[in-house]
């Protein structure tokens, strides 16, 4: 039995996220999500541009963004309007796409990760800029469409466009989902970076009967493995220890009596800012060809385009503002963290201090992804209060 609301205003975060929810923006498909946020925000005065980029061998993603003041200081709130696939519709409780209300609690994909903060933080500006009009400065939403997927014709480009135009921003939220267990738990100040790739190991494929006329690569895939495994560091006062996981190993051969060609390992790095991804390359290369020496074996590396940098940002201050919205809000003081995933926080920080708020987690990505609606309010009261408090601060 779903509990639907009778009515709702127009500019409510429960009604905009239904309405972000209803969109089927599986990446890279806008899916209309972007455009009722154009229209939606165009309404109250913001500039609002849809913005579509294109790079040879990826598809083209729509992204948007709202200004609305001039000048500084200039916030903005960043976040992404495409989801990943839902799956198997009919293993959801209500389905992905209708954003039913059942025990509190709004269903759909994308109500954690991350529709419902976007609908949050538009909320929160028209609230503002109701009571207030104008802020003395600039308030943008910069709304990407790809960051589920690729991430190559989203953030990164439209930061680019938007700086060509002559916009300067000074602070930026992310609204991904922070919080493990509950609204206030956790601001990311930082990230640590990403690097995936494939190693291939070569030798000479023959009969298992006759080795000697061949050159098993398996035979030295111990010696990589425990090469690849080697620690990278102990962590910094800021991060966690990066690690090195090995998430594939295949020869692609189906037969008992062939000695495969060659093997590969795909492997992922979450690395802290002791490291860049050329050093780790660099050093993944060097450790593996020593691994191999005097085997006849032959490796190679094929690294993933558009890896992610670990960052840590300074904007302490902000995260300062921040967190007590959140405690006044809440009654909680929230962690500053630099665990989980990547986001695309790390393209903001090229362009100002960026600092990551959103829902709890717990839901993203599964089936019935969810969020409870009373949390939907307390983001909004969250996200008002640091626009309110941040105009009348920062200069």
């Amino acid at each position: 039995m779903s509990d639907q609301p009778a009515s709702t205003s127009g500019g409510d975060a429960l009604t905009i996220a239904q309405a972000l929810i209803r969109c089927p923006s599986v990446t890279p498909e806008e899916g209309g999500a972007l455009r009722y946020l154009q229209r939606l925000l165009a309404g109250a005065g913001f500039e609002a541009e849809i913005v579509r980029f294109h790079e040879e061998g990826t598809a083209d993603v729509d992204n948007l963004l709202a200004t609305i003041g001039s000048g500084t200081p200039h916030l903005v709130f960043a976040g992404h309007t495409d989801v990943v696939p839902p799956g198997d519709p009919a293993r959801w409780r209500h389905p992905p796409f209708e954003a039913e209300i059942d025990g509190g609690m709004l269903y759909g994909r994308g109500a954690v990760d991350m529709k419902g903060a976007i609908a949050c933080f538009a909320a929160a500006a028209l609230s503002y800029l109701a009571e207030n009009g104008p802020p003395p400065g600039a308030i943008s939403l910069l709304i990407t469409g790809d960051e589920e997927g690729v991430a190559i014709n989203g953030t990164r480009k439209l930061l680019a466009w938007a700086r060509e135009r002559g916009l300067s921003f000074s602070h930026c939220v992310v609204g991904e989902p922070t919080n493990p267990e509950a609204i206030g738990d956790m601001i990311k100040i930082g990230r640590r970076g990403s690097l995936s790739g494939t190693l291939t190991i070569t030798g000479k494929q023959g009969h298992a009967a006759y080795p000697h006329l061949a050159a098993n690569p398996l035979r030295g895939l111990a010696r990589v493995l425990d090469a690849l495994h080697m620690p990278l560091d102990r962590g910094t006062a800021v991060f966690a220890p990066s690690n090195l996981e090995v998430t594939s190993i295949d020869t692609g051969n189906p037969a008992f009596n062939v000695i495969p060609a060659t093997v590969t390992v795909r492997f992922n790095i979450r690395f802290n800012d002791l490291h860049t991804a050329r050093s780790l390359e660099i050093r993944l290369d060097k450790a593996v060809a020593a691994a191999l020496e005097g085997t006849g074996l032959r490796a190679a590396f094929a690294f993933e385009p558009n890896p992610a940098e670990a960052f840590h940002t300074e904007a302490h201050d902000f995260a300062a503002l921040l967190s007590e919205a959140i405690a006044i809000e809440t009654g909680r003081r929230p962690e500053l963290s630099t665990t989980g995933g990547t986001s695309d926080a790390r393209y903001i920080k090229d362009y100002c201090p960026v600092i990551e708020f959103g829902l709890v987690g717990q839901t993203m990505h599964q089936v019935d992804e969810r969020v409870a609606v009373e949390d939907l309010a307390t983001l909004t009261a969250i996200y008002r209060r640091l626009i309110e408090t941040y105009f009348a601060t920062v200069r």
